[in-house]
């Protein structure tokens, strides 16, 4: 009897251990699930109405090789932001994701840029003292609360409002992980006084929860700006940012006046709201002008631009030229509707970053090599950046039709899942108008000077270059990019 007793008193143990697994399982599970689908905050992911466009410049930065094997460097993006705020007499908004001097593993003759936007920022305050200048920045800056670098410091002592975009408002990018992260540690907070462990991106150390909530993989990725000038005011899109080690890389931008310029303040003040604070200037009104060249701007954010991109590839009729330069291209949707262009007699050319350097440390190519192959089996034409340490770092979509309009869609959004299904904050503009629009003239251009290796200078390889048959790399890529589980 008492042997009996033991064996049922052990089960019984057995049966409550497993009832207390099963419990943590599906509290781990509803997580997950919640954070994966939970609502977006308000004003996120936006579409704004195409607005008559004013004002509208292409900006390029490129680096390549000369005809003597130098490395050369022609770069306007930060010139013009810098430019930019030096003039503003009202306010200035920044939403920036990397902005730090952070170089991690890679060396070499940066420009600072953190510190060259630092000092814009503080000295236009210190020349106009009710100026109002915000800055809304990723917590990667801060690696997560671990670090509270010098820059912000200077920023904030100048009376410069900082945001830091409260992540936890986001979807999770990487459920596995953060269907544990939000029960385990994200209560924990953190705190810049504790550091013992690496500084994963730079000098200096870190605590282990600076660690864990990297490995949620999602971010503010914009990469805005919105200032007065004059009596009106002007907005700029770009992949760029102000990072002292990305200072060599390709880049695009869009810089604009009028109506679209507030629009793109709306989007931010979302931003400020979503992170517990706010954009105390009022809403400047600004008249649609009744003349103008046709064209039309528009803001898109988070899922609006994956949309808009497939909408324009979708709708392409034989002979339509579609030029696509970009960082990352992984999203399955989006490579599929290249391809379905493709095929129905679309002329495609993409040109991509070949993904084998981030800052000082080798890559194995993923995804874009992944992908390209995918491209390249369908008979896309496919080049790659001759990158030489910095990355081909544009994200640049160029449709031309045989009617003779146009459009363009650039900004911080690279075409993968994290950027396109509303996981990231991101912010893309788009520009439609025809051929002879200045601005789509200048990034046809661009994109020429790329694909051709024009004057002498050496811009893009062919794809036999970094071509990768790997099967298991391929589908790493392809399970990289459908759990999350993954930097890009």
């Amino acid at each position: 009897m008492k042997g009996n007793k033991n064996s049922t008193g052990h089960q019984a143990g057995m049966g409550r251990g497993r009832v207390l697994l099963l419990l943590v399982f599906m509290a781990y599970l509803g997580m997950a699930l919640y954070q994966t689908f939970k609502p977006l905050p308000e004003g996120i992911d936006v579409a704004s109405p195409l607005r008559p466009a004013q004002e509208v410049a292409f900006l390029g930065d490129t680096t390549y090789l000369d005809k003597w094997g130098k490395r050369q460097l022609d770069h306007v993006i930060f010139d013009e932001i810098l430019r930019l705020i030096g003039q503003a007499n009202r306010l200035v908004v920044l939403d920036m994701f990397l902005f730090n001097d952070f170089s991690g593993a890679a060396t070499g003759d940066f420009r600072p840029l953190s510190a060259e936007l630092t000092r814009a920022l503080t000295q236009r305050k210190d020349q106009m003292p009710g100026l109002e200048v915000v800055l809304i920045t990723d917590p990667l800056n801060t690696v997560y609360g671990g670090l509270e670098p010098d820059h912000l410091k200077a920023l904030r002592a100048a009376g410069i409002k900082i945001v830091m975009t409260d992540l936890t408002e986001l979807r999770a990018s990487n459920p596995a992980w953060s269907g544990f992260w939000y029960w385990c540690c994200s209560w924990l907070g953190n705190n810049n006084r504790d550091g013992w462990l690496p500084n994963p991106l730079g000098e200096g150390e870190v605590t282990l929860r600076s660690y864990l909530q990297l490995l949620n993989f999602n971010a503010n990725h914009r990469k805005t700006l919105v200032v007065d000038s004059g009596e009106s005011w002007v907005g700029l899109v770009t992949s760029a940012n102000p990072h002292d080690a990305s200072s060599a890389h390709d880049n695009v931008a869009l810089r604009f006046q009028g109506p679209a310029a507030i629009d793109l303040l709306a989007t931010e003040r979302a931003v400020a709201a979503m992170s517990g604070s706010r954009i105390d200037f009022g809403t400047p009104v600004i008249e649609e002008p009744v003349e103008g060249d046709g064209s039309r701007l528009q803001i898109l954010t988070e899922s609006r631009i994956g949309n808009a991109l497939r909408i324009a590839i979708d709708s392409a009729e034989p002979g339509d030229r579609i030029d696509i330069a970009v960082f990352y291209f992984s999203h399955r949707e989006l490579l599929a509707s290249v391809v379905a262009a493709h095929e129905r007699g679309v002329r495609i050319r993409v040109l991509l970053d070949p993904n084998k350097d981030a800052f000082g440390i080798k890559k194995n190519g993923i995804p874009n090599r992944q992908a390209a192959a995918d491209l390249h089996r369908a008979g896309v034409p496919v080049r790659w950046c001759a990158t030489m340490g910095e990355q081909c770092h544009a994200k640049l979509f160029l449709k031309r039709s045989l009617s003779g309009d146009a459009a363009l869609i650039l900004g911080s959004a690279n075409f993968t899942r994290r950027n396109l299904d509303n996981l990231n904050l991101e912010t893309s503009v788009r520009l439609k108008g025809n051929a002879q629009t200045p601005a789509i003239i200048d990034a046809a251009s661009y994109f020429a000077r790329y694909w051709r290796n024009s004057q002498g200078r050496l811009h893009s390889l062919p794809y036999s270059i970094y071509a990768d048959p790997s099967s298991p790399r391929y589908w790493l890529y392809r399970l990289m990019e459908s759990t999350g589980l993954s930097t890009f």
